[in-house]
């Protein structure tokens, strides 16, 4: 005897209509994966269940690229069959399209915390780990590059102030240079004037009255002997004459 066909309507039994669920719902996205492989489709299911669970499937594309192509499409439809009167027919699609997306947004932050992981299948949770790594590749990226330009700068700074050192202790060598050349100048021993060489005159062959008194000065005063080579010329013609 053959199977008859099921009277589609609501299951009163609480266990019998969450069995049933469960397997529709495998069907379901088993027919689901069938076709976007064999008719090469884009496909996107969403259910959810009695309780509020949310159960989806996608193909190799996002859901959220299927989503904003479908909303994308959707709308430029609607605006095309639409009067223009009705602008605000048109406002509530917009909010509805920017508060789906608002929903998708959120969903992925909290799937990037890590929240709400249970729903997602395997595909979906290699698909989050691949952004993440993706990220986290951006991220070492930007952070090796500002460890690189701060080295960089770092290094001209010690070029900068080695440079300056090299120059303080040039001058500073220069200055001590300097300081020994003008030491010995200041100690040079400074002797006092030397008189200047005179001859005096004799009075042997003088005659006169002054005779005695100038032989009593010349015994008084003692002076050094001076070669006559030393006197002027004007004195040694005088004393000729």
């Amino acid at each position: 005897m053959g199977r008859g066909r099921v009277q589609l309507k609501r299951i009163e039994n609480k266990i019998s209509r969450q069995v049933t669920f469960s397997k529709r719902r495998t069907g379901l996205l088993k027919k689901a994966h069938e076709i976007s492989v064999l008719c090469d489709a884009d496909v996107a299911l969403i259910v959810f269940s009695t309780k509020g669970k949310l159960f989806e499937y996608a193909t190799h594309s996002s859901m959220e690229t299927i989503l904003e192509r479908y909303e994308r499409y959707s709308y430029a439809e609607k605006l095309l069959t639409a009067p223009e009167t009705e602008t605000q027919a048109s406002w509530t699609l917009e909010s509805s399209k920017l508060k789906a997306k608002i929903e998708v947004l959120e969903k992925n932050i909290r799937h990037y915390d890590g929240e709400d992981l249970e729903q997602l299948n395997l595909r979906e949770l290699q698909n989050v780990e691949q952004q993440l790594e993706t990220a986290l590749k951006r991220i070492r990226t930007k952070k090796n590059q500002l460890m690189h330009e701060s080295i960089s700068e770092l290094h001209k700074k010690e070029r900068a102030l080695q440079e300056r050192n090299n120059s303080l202790s040039k001058k500073l060598k220069e200055n001590e240079k300097t300081s020994e050349q003008q030491i010995p100048m200041l100690h040079l021993p400074q002797h006092p004037p030397q008189p200047y060489p005179c001859s005096v005159p004799s009075f042997a062959n003088t005659s006169g009255p002054f005779i005695g008194a100038a032989m009593r000065e010349e015994e008084s005063v003692q002076v050094q002997p001076v070669s006559t080579t030393m006197m002027p010329l004007w004195m040694i013609r005088h004393i000729n004459q």
